[in-house]
């Protein structure tokens, strides 16, 4: 029997959250051997330039609004980046930072609430107090004491989140208010080039950090083929070849329920921490991923619902 189009998406977003969950250990790797914003310009400006040779005929149709506003989205998702790998640099627990980083799908409807006004249902405003209590057990285990690595992965959460709308919003026709009262359509920037010109730009925003902030001299005196070997595993399989099976896998299917298979990511995450690094969590920790990632769900409930009311539609 033929597999439709849409369970072909299904099963490369779960192929893309492998993906994303196995680069965290790549990246791991790295930042163990290198300054971590310098690998991220490295993995980021690599994986960019193969994206954009393959959207080379794409890239010259853009003018110069869609240029511009593919560097705005990068340069967003630069900082969120940022403040990622240093979460990484920092962090003690791999699975605890990618629950931590997942909250950025919770905050995506209140920063579009905030930014750009749009209203949000009640699943949105339930999640919440889950996430915090998610947070809360993360925090408190040892008393009131919040980690650097921590921090670092709540504020990415926070500007991934704003990240998301805004590379949503570029991807996307829509309608922008003129101060005449007029109302222009503004065109979409195709996935393709939209990822390639992010990635570039993520990659050259942390290369001007890591030149003014980190020493490069012990890094270069010391380049191994085992840390090139993490950088290029990084940059093609958990970055370059992730984005272009997340932007194929979007192509088959218009239904929006992939963002539930998204937040396999974390899960992964811990599971392959635990195997690679040998990490553990206590009960308190557990809890504390468990409640975020209740969050995640809650959050998603209306898509979740749809999913399986279609599922035993086709089972009757």
């Amino acid at each position: 029997m033929a597999v439709s189009d849409t369970h072909k998406s299904d099963l490369l977003l779960v192929g893309v959250t492998l993906l994303a969950a196995i680069s965290w250990m790549f990246s791991k790797e790295a930042v163990l051997l290198m300054p971590p914003l310098l690998f991220m310009a490295l993995r980021f400006l690599i994986a960019g330039a193969i994206l954009a040779f393959a959207a080379t005929s794409s890239l010259r149709r853009l003018n110069r609004a869609q240029i511009r506003r593919g560097i705005n989205v990068g340069i967003v998702f630069g900082i969120a980046m940022s403040c990622w790998i240093m979460g990484l640099f920092y962090g003690n627990h791999l699975g605890e930072g990618a629950f931590l980083t997942s909250l950025g799908v919770v905050l995506v409807p209140i920063v579009d609430r905030l930014v750009f006004r749009q209203h949000q249902p009640l699943s949105t405003w339930m999640a919440i107090p889950i996430a915090v209590g998610g947070l809360a057990c993360l925090s408190l285990e040892n008393g009131f004491r919040i980690e650097a690595g921590q921090i670092f992965f709540v504020l990415a959460a926070c500007i991934f989140a704003l990240f998301f709308l805004m590379n949503t919003r570029a991807a996307n026709t829509r309608s922008e208010r003129q101060p005449d009262g007029t109302h222009k359509t503004i065109s979409p920037i195709p996935a393709l080039p939209l990822s390639a010109i992010s990635l570039l730009t993520v990659g050259t925003f942390a290369l001007i950090e890591s030149f003014a902030l980190e020493p490069w001299q012990a890094t270069v005196n010391n380049a191994s083929w085992i840390l090139g070997g993490w950088i290029l595993a990084s940059a093609i399989i958990g970055t370059a070849g992730r984005f272009f099976l997340q932007t194929y896998a979007q192509s088959l299917s218009s239904h929006s329920h992939g963002v539930v298979i998204m937040v396999l990511e974390p899960v992964w995450v811990a599971i392959f921490a635990a195997g690679w690094f040998g990490e553990t969590m206590t009960t308190t920790q557990l809890a504390g991923c468990a409640l975020i990632f209740a969050a995640l769900l809650v959050n998603r409930w209306h898509t979740l619902g749809r999913v399986l009311k279609k599922w035993l539609v086709k089972r009757a």
